[in-house]
């Protein structure tokens, strides 16, 4: 696949711009202002503890060429269904894309308690998270309202026990690029944050009901290589395959897009990583569809909660809690 064919504007029908020379850029005072325009854009909206800046344009324009390779299919596993990318995001960029999402976005480090029976644990994230999106049975107006997506009116207040934010656009332009990508939909955006190889996720499937029936899940990985498992779910009489962990190492700018019988059949993990450059820090963003209101309302208990924001301190180089 030429990266002609790999443009946004390939989608449409429209020819692909060529890279321009810095000198090119600018013709006019139209255009400069236009430039400077973009550049100083942000998204805002009452959730947001503050705006949120647009991707500058030298990342903008590259991620025009997304995907930067073919993905691979893989299915030689009972019920496994991959398309993986090495890499998704353009190699001259993955740097710049990982250090502007981990300076610029907010996060939280959220702790929930669970209950089994009459025993209540109180649970610590192990790792930064935020998460923009609302499930399929609403949306925001051009005022940033949440309103009925069948009819177009107003939600009364209280109808979410959480509160909905809209993708952002620097983040927005990923959901886009990668739906034309994939042919798959998806409203949300999760984002983790590992800081160092102490941060981790546990074996785990995206199979919530909220989801719906065999859900694609698009999975990016910026930053330190970070190592990830899969194992299928026990079942009577398995496969002798089944038994056998698969194991993938991530390196930054790869795409795992995990769709078919995945989630109701795999299990999968970021397990602790000692050594190598684990500790330099990891961002994972994954883009889901959710179709109910439920599933809007777990992704925020799980990911936003009631703790406090946490915002990258560059001179400290660690997340430290953020105050206006």
């Amino acid at each position: 696949m030429s990266k002609r064919n790999r443009t946004l504007d390939s989608f449409f029908g429209a020819p692909a711009s060529k890279k321009l020379k810095p000198e090119e850029v600018v013709t006019n005072k139209g255009e400069e202002e236009e430039a400077t325009h973009l550049s100083n854009e942000v998204s805002s909206h009452s959730t947001y503890p503050f705006p949120l800046p647009d991707l500058p344009p030298d990342i903008r324009e590259t991620l025009n060429f997304v995907p930067a390779s073919d993905g691979q299919t893989i299915n030689d596993r009972p019920d496994l269904d991959l398309l993986y990318f090495q890499p998704y995001i353009p190699k001259e960029i993955v740097r710049e894309l990982y250090e502007f999402f981990r300076r610029e976005l907010f996060f939280y480090r959220v702790k929930y308690t669970i209950k089994r029976g009459p025993t209540e644990t109180q649970i610590n994230t192990p790792r930064f998270t935020t998460v923009f999106g609302l499930d399929e049975t609403a949306r925001f107006d051009e005022n940033g309202t949440v309103i009925d997506a069948a009819n177009g009116t107003p939600l009364p207040k209280g109808s979410y026990k959480c509160n909905p934010r809209p993708i952002p656009r620097c983040l927005e332009v990923l959901r886009e690029l990668t739906q034309n990508a994939t042919g798959c939909t998806f409203n949300f955006a999760l984002v983790n944050y590992y800081s160092s190889g102490n941060d981790s996720i546990s074996y785990h499937s995206d199979d919530e009901r909220f989801l719906g029936v065999d859900p694609a899940i698009a999975s990016f990985s910026l930053g330190a290589k970070r190592d990830f498992l899969l194992k299928h779910k026990p079942t009577p009489g398995k496969h002798e395959s089944e038994s056998k962990p698969m194991k993938f190492t991530l390196a930054s700018g790869d795409m795992v897009l995990m769709r078919g019988k995945t989630q109701s059949n795999w299990l999968h993990s970021i397990p602790k990583r000692k050594g190598g450059d684990a500790d330099k820090g990891r961002i994972n963003i994954t883009l889901r569809r959710a179709m109910v209101k439920g599933g809007t309302e777990n992704y925020y208990r799980y990911n936003v909660g009631e703790g406090e924001v946490y915002k990258w301190h560059p001179e400290k180089r660690e997340m430290m809690p953020w105050t206006p």
